[in-house]
């Protein structure tokens, strides 16, 4: 089989630490140069030695590992890690204190007068961002600061392949936002294939073109963010990119009846049990005189432009619905909840 140049092909990888459950169980993943990858998923489930043995620092037990046509790791085959062309940036930076933000990213560079080294190395802090605070330690420069170094420096040697391990997990939320399109921008300029781990399914969707999510060491579905998040394969798949509603039913007619309302179902046999998924966006919210079923505002949660509404059913389920701030709705009011049909997703129950 031929491959495409320019791609990391990850296919049926294994990496065993004892016996048991491997860490990673037979994933495939993709990599594509200009684009950014993110591999979501929870503490523990493989993200991280996944991409140990993207960059050569964990050994395949099973499966390879390619780039461009070239085995990186296979049966009988381990490419050293200075061998790959990988930059890679972990979540604590590992910046050299006694270094400036400067000699920091111009270290790994080889070849060429020590001034042309420099100037390579301050372009890409000044892509950066940060030409202005070249000299600077990294005790000098705040945790933003010293994430967009540990970046440079992994850019400056203009790798293949850029792995990057919970870069934003130590600064706040609001810093996090702040750098992800200053991130973004430098790794698709740079044209490697781009793998983000995350568990952060709100990093994943702003940055990534492609997002894969894992879970007990394999890759349950992978493709565009918008199609992850609205088409989850299965509610393991679902519940990794955010809150989500999950219906048990019976098709009867191309409908699944829930107790929202019918859901349509055109895609299965009668009969058949389905799951029918809704995030908390896909539930109208109306008031208590208008249709759907009936369900009283148990608490109130408000958020940067919206509000989460628990509402509790007349069966006593517990069902969460994301609504406009302005929205004039509280605790103990009684509401009418339905479906919204272009909003939801169908799937097997056997898939949940």
């Amino acid at each position: 089989m031929i491959l495409d140049d320019r791609v990391l092909d990850v296919r049926g990888a294994t990496v065993r630490y004892a016996p048991g459950r491997p860490a990673v169980d037979g994933a495939d993943l993709r990599l594509t140069c200009g684009r950014v990858t993110a591999l979501l998923g929870p503490s523990g489930s493989g993200k991280s030695s996944l991409l140990r043995a993207i960059a050569g620092l964990e050994k395949l037990d099973g499966g390879e590992i390619r780039f461009e046509n070239r085995i990186w790791s296979g049966p009988g085959r381990h490419l050293a890690p200075e061998q790959r062309r990988c930059g890679v940036v972990f979540q604590d930076y590992a910046l050299f204190p006694h270094l400036s933000a400067l000699d920091n990213t111009a270290f790994g560079l080889r070849g060429g007068q020590r001034a042309e080294r420099r100037a390579r190395a301050l372009a890409r802090l000044e892509a950066m961002e940060l030409g202005a605070r070249a000299h600077a330690f990294p005790h000098q420069l705040s945790g933003g600061e010293q994430q967009r170094v540990a970046l440079a420096r992994a850019l400056a040697p203009d790798p293949d392949v850029m792995l990057l391990d919970e870069p934003f997990s130590g600064l706040d939320r609001r810093l996090r936002g702040d750098l992800r399109e200053t991130t973004a921008r430098a790794l698709r300029d740079s044209d490697a294939a781009t793998l983000l781990v995350t568990h952060d399914a709100e990093e994943a969707l702003a940055l990534a073109d492609t997002i894969a999510l894992m879970s007990q060491g394999r890759i349950i579905q992978t493709g565009a963010p918008d199609a992850v998040y609205l088409r989850p394969a299965s509610l393991t798949a679902a519940r990794l990119l955010g809150e989500v509603e999950a219906f048990e039913a019976r098709v009867t007619g191309a409908a699944a009846s829930t107790p929202l309302g019918e859901a349509p179902a055109s895609g299965f046999e009668e009969g058949a049990r389905v799951c029918v998924l809704a995030r908390p966006e896909a539930i109208r919210i109306r008031r208590a005189d208008a249709e759907g079923a009936l369900a009283q505002i148990a608490a109130r949660r408000p958020g940067s432009g919206q509000q989460r509404l628990v509402c509790t059913l007349e069966d006593g389920r517990a069902v969460s619905v994301r609504t406009a701030l302005t929205a004039p709705h509280r605790p103990g009011d009684a509401v009418r909840l339905s479906l919204d049909p272009d909003n939801i997703h169908v799937i097997p129950a056997e898939a949940g």
